[in-house]
C-alpha cells in the first residue's frame, strides 16, 4: 500500500539526520507537516502514524529546547531508526 504521507515524514527525518535541514528547520518544519499529514498518514497506517507522532514529535521534537544540537540529533537518529526497526520487523 501507498503511503505518501508517512514516507514523506520519515524522508524529511531522514534529511535532516543526513545534514541536508538544519536542526532549527526540523523543529519548526517537522510540526507543521504533522499537523497538515496527520489525518491522512492516520488513514495510510495507524500504528504507524502513532509511532511518528509519540516517537519523533512527542519523544524527540517536544525536546528540542532542552538539548543541544547534538544531543537532539542523536535522539532523533534513535527514535527514526526504532521506528523504522518497528515497521520492517511488524508491530506485535
Amino acid at each position: 500500500m501507498k503511503q505518501p504521507n508517512i514516507d514523506f515524514l520519515m524522508n524529511m527525518t531522514k534529511e535532516y539526520l543526513d545534514g541536508k535541514i538544519d536542526s532549527i528547520a526540523y523543529s519548526l518544519d517537522f510540526p507543521h507537516e504533522l499537523e497538515q499529514r496527520y489525518k491522512k498518514a492516520h488513514r495510510e497506517d495507524d500504528d504507524y502514524c502513532e509511532l511518528i507522532y509519540e516517537c519523533l514529535y512527542e519523544e524527540g521534537i517536544g525536546r528540542f529546547n532542552e538539548l543541544s544540537d547534538g544531543e537532539f540529533k542523536k535522539l532523533i537518529r534513535k527514535q527514526y531508526n526504532y521506528i523504522k526497526k518497528i515497521a520492517r520487523e511488524g508491530f506485535y
